[in-house]
């Protein structure tokens, strides 16, 4: 039989939680749910209102992976989710994951959070504006140090605050807190900074997508700000080879970084700098963070 748990008056099922899913480590379903629970109020502080799209690999990291908005088949009653209407689909909707009950019900299916840069109360007005930025081999997270720095310098000469974590796979994810903008403008100042970065940093830096510009630079990816497009949560794990997760940085350890591994953090090590260093990314969650678009009224 299927276990049940009780999470904060809700029952919970379990499954195969002894079943491998990062065979690498032999990191077991049943830690996967241990991790999320154990940085719940962190990571759930982040997930707030934000309708969620999981990725999901039930059968670890080896097996099929996929993407799903709508809320799973079995999804329960009491998890709340979201009006998003999309272009093919007027009504439809995703999972909002609001408290503990709901964050593990979620890890059971295995999943990987990633969220839109708006809030579910005004869909397509961001508070967020995000630079994925991607390595392309053989540069490294080192390179996205480089051009994180200075994505920092530009965006603070603009009035902004920035902050940064790490992808969980190869690169970095920049994070700024904006006055409600719609997405569109959002997209549009985004892209010009990659353009801007591009022409500064020519040698390193490319802000299209083509892989054929890509091999030894950093390719600062605007488009995660298009109201459609999702980002990995932080504190997500990763569906890598290791459990890997998307874990915030001090500015002190980017500008710092000179071997790709120093920038790669497992479950263990990301509870540990929960516990030393409290949520590195919870500045963005203070509106007196957020500024307005240049040239926008605040």
């Amino acid at each position: 039989m299927t276990p049940i748990t009780e999470v904060e008056g809700r029952r919970v099922a379990l499954s195969n939680l002894d079943k491998v899913l990062y065979p690498e480590t032999g990191f077991t379903k049943g830690e996967v749910v241990h991790y999320y629970a154990t940085v719940a109020g962190a990571l759930l502080a982040h997930l707030h209102d934000r309708p969620v799209s999981f990725l999901r690999y039930p059968d670890g990291v080896t097996g099929e992976k996929f993407f799903t908005k709508n809320p799973p088949p079995g999804t329960p009653g009491w998890v709340r989710t979201a009006r998003v209407p999309r272009s093919e689909d007027e009504r439809a909707e995703q999972v909002l994951v609001q408290d503990l009950a709901s964050l593990v019900w979620a890890a059971n299916l295995v999943v990987e959070f990633h969220v839109h840069q708006w809030r579910a109360e005004d869909p397509g007005v961001a508070d967020r504006m995000v630079f994925d930025l991607d390595p392309g081999a053989p540069a490294s997270v080192v390179e996205c140090c480089t051009v994180a720095l200075w994505l920092r310098e530009r965006l603070a000469a603009d009035g902004f605050h920035v902050y940064a974590k790490t992808s969980g796979s190869k690169g970095l994810h920049l994070s700024v807190p904006l006055e409600p903008t719609p997405s569109g403008e959002v997209s549009a100042y985004a892209k010009a900074l990659a353009q801007e970065a591009e022409r500064d940093l020519p040698g390193l830096v490319v802000h299209r997508m083509a892989k054929a510009l890509r091999p030894g630079k950093v390719f600062v990816d605007h488009s995660q700000n298009a109201a459609a497009k999702t980002t990995a949560a932080p504190y997500t794990l990763r569906a890598r080879s290791r459990p890997t997760v998307s874990a915030p940085v001090s500015w002190d350890e980017v500008a710092g970084c000179r071997r790709p591994e120093e920038l790669v953090f497992l479950t263990g090590d990301v509870i540990e700098r929960l516990e030393r260093d409290g949520d590195l990314f919870g500045p963005l969650i203070n509106l007196n963070r957020a500024r307005a678009l240049p040239g926008r009224a605040p």
